[in-house]
C-alpha cells in the first residue's frame, strides 16, 4: 500500500502540535500566576502565597523545559515536512520566528534569576520584578508564534512574481488582519487554562484531606483568577467571531453549518448532518448567529454557498467550536458555584462535589485549548497560506514521514512519562505543610489546621 505523504505530514504536525501547546501554554499562564501569588504574598505578608508561588515556579522549570524540545521539534518539521511551504513564505515569517526564539531566551535568562534569588533582598519586591520580565518573555514568545499562524489565515506583506512570494514586507506580515484578535484569544485562554489547572490541582489536594490554610487560600486565588480570565476569553472569543465573519466567513459558517447566506442567522449548537446537509437533533438559538457577528440580530451571514465547495473547511469542526465553547462558559460557572456556596451560612464550598467539579475543570481547559487549536487549524483548510498554497501542495513527498511519525511518537512518550514522574518526585517527596513550617517557621502546625 502506497504511503499517502499528505496525511502522514499532516499527522506528525498535528500530534506536534497538540502535545507542544500543553507546555506552550503552561508556558505563557504560569508565569503571570506565580507573580499574582507572590506579590499578595509580599502585600499581606502572607507566607502561604509566597510559598505558593515558589512552589509553582520548581513545577514550572518542567514545562519550560520540555516546551524547548517540542518547540525545537516543531521548527525542524517545517522545513523536513512542509519544505514548499518554507520555501515559499519562510523569507515572510522569519522575522517573527527568530523573535520568538529571542522571546523565550529572555524569559529562561529571568526564570534563572527568579528561581536563584529568593530570600536575597531585604526589599522582597525586588524578587518579586524578576517575574515580569518572565510574563512578558512568556507572551511575547506566544505573540510572535502567533503572528506566523495569523499570517497563515490572512497573508499580507508581500507580491507575487512567478509563484514566489517578493518585495516583503515584514512588519505588515506580521501585523496582519488576523494577529490583533488570534493574539487576544490566545494570551486570555492560556491564563485561563492556567489558572483551571492550578485550580483543580489545589482541590485534589483538598480532595486528599490536605485542609491547610494553604491549599484554601491556594483554591480561593486560582478560581478568582479562572473566573476573571473566564471573561475575558469570552470577549475575546466574540472579536474573533466577529473577525472571522469579515475576513474569514467560510471559517465561521462551517463552525455553525450555516450553508445559505441569509439575514436574522440562527446559531445552531451539536446534532448532526444528514446527506442534504440539514441540521438534526441540534440546539438552534434564533437570529444568534447574526449577532455573534456582526453585534446586529438581522444581518446577512455569508453561508457556506458562496464558496465552492472544494474550498469548505470539514464541516465536523462545528463540534469542536462547540466544544471550545461550552467548556469556555463552564469554567466560569463552577467558580461561580464555588463562591456562591462560600456565602452560605453553612459554607460548605469544600464539599466533595464541589471539589471534584474543580478537578474536572482542569483537564476540560486544556480539551477546550486543543478543541480552540483544532478548530483554528482545520477552519483553514484546504490552504496552509489562504488563498496561495493548500496543504497538499505545501507537503513533502519524502517516503521516510512515516517513520519520522513514530520517532516522534516515542519521544513525545517518553517526555510526557518523565514530567509526570519529575513533577511527581518534586511534590510528593516534599509536602508544602512541610516545607512551608521549614521555610517559614513562623507559621505553626496549628496555624495550619
Amino acid at each position: 500500500m502506497e504511503l499517502d505523504t499528505v496525511l502522514m505530514s499532516r499527522l506528525l504536525t498535528a500530534m506536534t502540535l497538540g502535545f507542544h501547546i500543553i507546555f506552550a501554554t503552561l508556558g505563557v499562564g504560569i508565569p503571570l500566576l506565580i507573580s499574582i501569588a507572590e506579590f499578595i504574598g509580599i502585600k499581606k505578608k502572607d507566607p502561604h502565597y509566597r510559598m505558593l508561588a515558589r512552589r509553582w515556579a520548581r513545577g514550572f522549570v518542567i514545562s519550560v523545559a520540555v516546551g524547548v524540545v517540542t518547540g525545537t521539534a516543531i521548527g525542524l518539521q517545517l522545513s523536513l515536512v512542509w519544505p514548499n511551504f518554507m520555501q515559499v513564505a519562510g523569507n515572510v515569517i522569519s522575522l517573527p520566528l527568530f523573535m520568538e526564539v529571542f522571546a523565550f531566551f529572555f524569559e529562561a535568562i529571568f526564570l534563572g534569576i527568579y528561581l536563584y534569588t529568593w530570600d536575597r533582598f531585604k526589599n522582597q519586591y525586588i524578587h518579586w520584578l524578576f517575574s515580569l520580565p518572565i510574563i512578558i518573555g512568556g507572551g511575547f514568545s506566544a505573540v510572535f508564534i502567533t503572528m506566523v499562524n495569523a499570517f497563515m489565515n490572512t497573508p499580507e506583506g508581500f507580491a507575487v512574481e512567478d509563484g514566489a512570494f517578493t518585495a516583503v514586507n515584514p512588519l505588515a506580515a506580521m501585523l496582519n488582519p488576523a494577529t490583533p484578535t488570534k493574539v487576544f484569544h490566545v494570551l486570555s485562554s492560556a491564563y485561563l487554562t492556567c489558572a483551571a489547572i492550578l485550580a483543580a490541582i489545589t482541590a485534589f489536594m483538598i480532595l486528599k484531606k490536605k485542609t491547610s490554610d494553604y491549599y484554601k487560600k491556594a483554591l480561593k486565588l486560582t478560581l478568582t483568577l479562572t473566573f476573571i480570565f473566564a471573561v475575558v476569553t469570552a470577549i475575546a472569543g466574540d472579536s474573533s467571531a466577529k473577525f472571522l465573519a469579515e475576513h474569514q466567513p467560510e471559517k465561521l459558517a462551517a463552525a455553525e453549518w450555516h450553508f445559505e447566506t441569509e439575514e436574522g442567522a440562527d446559531l445552531i449548537l451539536f446534532g448532526w448532518l444528514n446527506d442534504a446537509h440539514e441540521a438534526i437533533g441540534e440546539i438552534r438559538i434564533p437570529n444568534f448567529l447574526s449577532f455573534l457577528a456582526y453585534g446586529d440580530f438581522n444581518a446577512e451571514v455569508t453561508g457556506l454557498e458562496e464558496v465552492p465547495e472544494e474550498e469548505w473547511p470539514p464541516l465536523w469542526v462545528h463540534y469542536m467550536f462547540d466544544l471550545m465553547v461550552s467548556i469556555g462558559f463552564l469554567l466560569p460557572a463552577i467558580a461561580l458555584l464555588y463562591f456562591f456556596l462560600s456565602k452560605l451560612k453553612k459554607r460548605n464550598e469544600h464539599n466533595k462535589g464541589m471539589l471534584s467539579l474543580i478537578v474536572l475543570s482542569g483537564p476540560l481547559a486544556m480539551l477546550g485549548i486543543e478543541f480552540g487549536w483544532i478548530y483554528a487549524e482545520e477552519g483553514r483548510q484546504p490552504w496552509i497560506i489562504r488563498g496561495y498554497m493548500t496543504v497538499e501542495e505545501a507537503a513533502t513527498s519524502s517516503p521516510h514521514i512515516g517513520l519520522m511519525f513514530f520517532l516522534f511518537l516515542a519521544l513525545y512518550i517518553v517526555l510526557g512519562t518523565l514530567s509526570i514522574v519529575t513533577l511527581r518526585k518534586i511534590f510528593k517527596d516534599n509536602p508544602a505543610e512541610e516545607e512551608l513550617e521549614k521555610q517559614y517557621p513562623s507559621v505553626k502546625k496549628g496555624d495550619e489546621s
